[in-house]
């Protein structure tokens, strides 16, 4: 079963890398669905998948953010000021999120998954631009912000990009700036939303083997030994491909896949 599971995910995370590079997508949004239709074949119980699936996903994402943080860092694309004020309330609402997640239900966490996805993909699907209109509200509002893209996007198993890049363009910040703030609370969101995944899961007795609470490890094995390594060549065949039109059609994917996720 290790060994299916790594190979399974390894193929996964190909993809997951390989789509990010090209499309610019988080990779929780390929991440989750995937998992959620491999895990029942490897022996996970239908009530676990969703969470198991979500906190993998997160667990990966701590791996892929890490460089990509590092590297905003080197190019000045980061405004610590207003970074700093994000992540604290991102770091508090990722690890409530993974708690609250732990008391749903299978299906009611299956349908808010669909539905953020089916809303997410719409905005790739319309490619919908936030244009620049407000200049950057006061301290509270932000702290705020930080603390719903934690808690929604710890819940959902995203980085949160998705969320907080139009937010705060929409707050006049330049899209160099938001997307590197962007990619370091998504490693805030990864880090306390896998580590709450992983405290509410100590107690499950029918997780399968090699799992650390909700984490299943042959999986975030498998994800991140290759979706690191295709990134760059999604990158590369982003100037080769026709890549608005291949975005539409991935977000038409995703939610007819949503879709399906919630009438199973």
């Amino acid at each position: 079963m290790f060994l299916s599971a790594l190979i399974s995910c390894a193929v996964l995370g190909c993809l997951a890398g390989f789509l990010a590079g090209l499309l610019g997508i988080g990779g929780g949004l390929v991440i989750v669905p995937a998992l959620v239709y491999l895990l029942p074949l490897l022996g996970v119980s239908g009530e676990l998948v969703m969470p198991v699936a979500i906190a993998t996903s997160l667990a990966s994402i701590i791996f892929t953010s890490s460089s990509a943080t590092f590297a905003h860092h080197k190019n000045n694309n980061i405004p610590w000021p207003i970074a700093k004020k994000l992540m604290v309330m991102i770091a508090i609402g990722a690890l409530l999120g993974a708690y609250v997640a732990d008391s749903l239900s299978e299906n009611f966490l299956r349908f808010t998954f669909a539905t953020a996805v089916i809303i997410l993909a719409s905005y790739m699907l319309f490619s919908i631009r936030v244009q620049k209109t407000k200049p950057m509200p006061r301290s509270f509002i932000v702290r705020l912000i930080g603390f719903g893209t934690g808690y929604i996007s710890s819940m959902l198993g995203i980085a949160g990009g998705a969320i907080l890049v139009p937010v705060l363009t929409y707050y006049s910040m330049s899209i160099r700036h938001a997307i590197g703030t962007a990619t370091v609370c998504g490693l805030l969101v990864a880090i306390f939303g896998a580590l709450g995944f992983m405290i509410t899961g100590l107690d499950q007795d029918n997780l399968p083997a090699w799992s650390f609470g909700y984490v299943y490890l042959p999986a975030l094995l498998g994800i991140i030994l290759t979706s690191s390594l295709l990134a760059p060549l999604g990158v590369k065949w982003a100037s080769k491909l026709p890549v608005r039109y291949l975005q539409r059609i991935f977000a038409g994917f995703l939610i007819l896949v949503a879709i399906r996720m919630i009438f199973k």
